[in-house]
């Protein structure tokens, strides 16, 4: 595993903006550091300028305004070098059909002035299960497989940073597994990962940091663990001994949810809030006469904490 300083940013986005023709603003000032070796997932839903903001990263379309550096490289005076140091995965499946997998992935190697290396070409191929496939034309490789051949493509030229846009849209288990085994082997070897997704719980399982975006603005830049401390709620459930047909008024103060059928009493509380004592509340219940006889308690998840923040922001 290679040592590498996560506060030391390899990408650094300034005051970017971006506005159509049209007049439609897609990005509005966004700042963005991106540490070296980290995991960052940018979420956000559709429509938030996620894939705008990849586009003028890599070069696909330009900013209005503000500044990006990679690595130390302006993306507009120093593009080649920059572009050099970026890998992209994008949503679309776009391949030469009639090309073989073996000469598209060697192809792009090549756009990059990068030497031929087929050993490195081989471990790519293996590790995302497309070695027994190199000979194949593209237009034969199933859905699946046509997915993994764009990730070996941008590993092609040995990228410092990696784009994963939507990697795991409409891809089957085995390919979302490969995938994640080999983004921990890139993250360990130093490669910065920022993916988008969907898949909120696969963010909460790869991530170190989360940014949240919303129409066009980051409004939110977090450490994993610090965000799901902070902005995760638990929950109490006890499972009552006798059915309630509502909740009594001594414990209204509680914001307490009741079950249908009465049976299950739900308590949810902010675990930092120093005025909250669970003790004290299930003492109030006793008093009131409400026996349980099972209790268990459960953390938010990311998607629940991703669903509050980008409400709260409507």
């Amino acid at each position: 595993m290679i040592t590498v300083d996560k506060k030391q940013p390899i990408l650094q986005i300034s005051n970017i903006s971006k506005v159509y023709s049209s007049g439609f603003q897609a990005l509005k000032c966004v700042n963005l550091d991106i540490h070296k070796g980290e995991i960052f997932a940018l979420l956000g839903p559709n429509g938030a300028g996620k894939t705008t903001l990849i586009s003028i990263i890599c070069g696909i379309s330009n900013a209005s305004t503000g500044t990006i550096m990679i690595d130390g490289h302006d993306i507009v005076r120093d593009y080649r070098a920059s572009r050099s140091l970026v890998g992209l995965v994008p949503q679309e499946l776009t391949t030469d059909a009639f090309e073989t997998v073996w000469g598209t992935v060697s192809f792009s190697r090549g756009l990059f002035g990068k030497p031929p290396n087929p050993t490195h070409i081989e471990k790519i191929l293996k590790d995302l299960s497309l070695w027994e496939k190199r000979h194949n034309k593209i237009i034969t490789l199933s859905g699946g497989m046509k997915r993994r051949l764009l990730i070996a493509k941008a590993l092609s030229h040995e990228p410092s940073v990696l784009f994963l846009d939507e990697p795991s849209a409409g891809v089957d288990v085995d390919l979302r597994r490969d995938m994640w085994h080999l983004v921990r082997n890139l993250k360990d070897s130093g490669v910065t990962v920022i993916l988008t997704t969907h898949y909120i719980n696969e963010a909460e399982e790869m991530a170190d940091r989360i940014g949240v975006m919303r129409k066009g603005e980051i409004i939110l830049v977090k450490d994993k663990v610090e965000l799901m401390r902070d902005f995760g709620k638990k929950k109490l459930s006890l499972e009552l001994q006798t059915p309630l047909r509502q909740i009594p008024a001594e414990l209204l103060m509680y914001h307490l949810e009741l079950s249908r059928d009465g049976s299950e009493l739900i308590y949810t509380y902010d675990a930092q809030d120093e005025r909250v004592s669970i003790a004290e509340f299930l003492k109030r219940l006793c008093d009131v006469g409400v026996q349980f006889r099972d209790l268990r308690t459960n953390q938010s998840s990311l998607e629940e904490i991703f669903v509050s923040l980008v409400r709260e922001e409507s």
